[in-house]
């Protein structure tokens, strides 16, 4: 790995734990805003949701583009936009600003989803390419658990209703830093040479494996089989659907939206499902210190929970080269719906036993699902497809999962009042062994296959 390398891989890593830490913050900073701007429960299913689907915006309508305006440009003109709405975000007046500022930063990061992915694997060895890009995908797991730890100090500093402006705000400075960052990196060689621009891919790839002593000395790359690839770029999108392609699409989609049902449903709503769960919440909120205290309580109980998460995808970067992406993917899936069975169970027991099958599921579920279907769907979808759709194809699967994200986000808030938290949790049961079935129904098994190999 050049430093060229590394670089491109850290400010990948940096999107990731940028949507971690805002998506799951969002937990914690949503009773604040709930009383500031008066909001019912649909409006606050609606400000969780908001987020979501901007991302499945984003990586349906701006992830695809990176296949034709190229990968480093859509890096950077995504961070862009991110740090705009997250400034906008901190000092919005209203409810509707709410949702269109967190609408942006969600169309931001979903853009974050195939790009990051590509300018990470079409620039590594294919030998390390599971681990390094689920590696950067890890920090997604630890924006989540700084997004609730942020949020438990600032609350324990500024216990005020005005605190969740203050939790936004502390990733401001960072993200302008990586922001500047991707204007200092090459664009991917693979992309270049796909398009035909043979000269300009083979000074990416030099730029890109910069090293003292230069290896490889000579960079030459093939000049009349690559140009007719970029034939086809017009219909990129339909190119997805076409007999070719249809595996591919149907097996990187369908798997990340049922994931996605319980990944972003539990991850946003843990301090709002351990408060009810756990009888930490009075039936009236008296006074905003009875709110924070709630808050507090809730998101320290989150944090624990979400610590799985990072667990579970450190085991994902060690054997996602090694057992292969497939298996892996069923076993998480399995493991989530064991999770999130014992968690149901806890609706039938009182004290300190509901209190164990409650943290046992959550925590359970948290690291199945790293170690399987959030970490092995992402991973999947950006290296199933051929380079010239490479874009379209994993964002279009990254919608499709927030279609799932969406649904509970929304719906969880009514959920959670009216068939309550077990039943609530049983269906999930059921979403995840049938992303097992799907999973392994139509596998494509890519671990240590050459990407530009796909679809060849």
């Amino acid at each position: 790995m050049t430093a060229m390398q590394w670089r491109i891989w850290s400010l990948a890593a940096a999107g990731k734990f940028f949507e971690g830490f805002v998506v799951f913050m969002t937990g914690v900073a949503l009773p604040l805003i709930s009383h500031e701007f008066g909001i019912s429960a649909a409006q606050g299913g609606l400000v969780s949701a908001a987020s979501l689907i901007g991302i499945l915006i984003g990586a349906l309508g701006l992830g695809g583009m990176s296949d034709y305006f190229g990968r480093k440009r859509m890096f950077i003109i995504e961070m862009i936009l991110f740090c705009v709405f997250l400034v906008l975000l901190t000092v919005c007046g209203n409810f509707i600003s709410l949702v269109a500022c967190l609408f942006g930063l969600g169309v931001a990061l979903g853009c974050d989803y195939p790009t990051a992915h590509m300018i990470i694997s079409e620039s590594i060895p294919s030998a390390s390419r599971g681990k390094l890009v689920l590696g950067a995908f890890g920090f997604q797991a630890l924006g989540a658990l700084g997004g609730t730890a942020i949020g438990y100090l600032v609350l324990s500093i500024i216990p005020t209703l005005n605190a969740w402006r203050w939790m936004y705000a502390t990733a401001i400075i960072p993200a302008v830093i990586v922001m500047i960052g991707r204007f200092f990196i090459t664009e991917s060689a693979s992309w270049l040479h796909v398009r035909g621009d043979v000269s300009e891919a083979e000074e990416a790839a030099r730029r890109l494996l910069d090293r003292e002593p230069r290896y490889p000395s000579r960079i030459e790359l093939h000049r009349e089989a690559e140009e007719a690839e970029s034939n086809g770029d017009s219909r990129a999108f339909l190119a997805l659907f076409d007999k070719k392609n249809l595996r591919a699409t149907i097996f990187s989609s369908a798997p990340w939206f049922l994931q996605d049902l319980g990944t972003y449903g539990i991850g946003i709503f843990t301090p709002t499902i351990l408060a009810i769960a756990l009888g930490s919440k009075p039936d009236h909120v008296r006074s905003i210190s009875d709110l924070i205290l709630n808050d507090i309580l809730a998101a320290k109980g989150a944090a624990l929970t979400t610590t799985l998460l990072i667990v579970g995808i450190l085991f994902a970067v060690m054997l996602a080269d090694r057992v292969g992406r497939v298996k892996l993917q069923v076993f998480g899936f399995v493991g989530c719906a064991a999770g999130l069975f014992v968690a149901a169970l806890s609706g039938g027991f009182d004290g300190s036993t509901k209190t164990s099958l409650i943290f046992a599921g959550f925590m359970l579920f948290n690291f199945m699902t790293n170690i399987g279907p959030n970490a092995q769907t992402y991973l999947l979808a950006g290296e199933v497809f051929p380079t010239r759709i490479r874009g379209a194809g994993a964002g279009f699967a990254a919608a499709i999962g927030k279609v799932g994200a969406i649904m509970t986000a929304f719906l969880f808030p009514i959920l959670l009042a009216t068939i309550g938290t077990s039943t609530l949790l049983y269906c999930l049961v059921v979403t995840s062994l049938l992303g097992a079935v799907v999973t392994w129904m139509f596998r494509i098994e890519t671990t240590g296959v050459n990407l530009d190999r796909i679809g060849k």
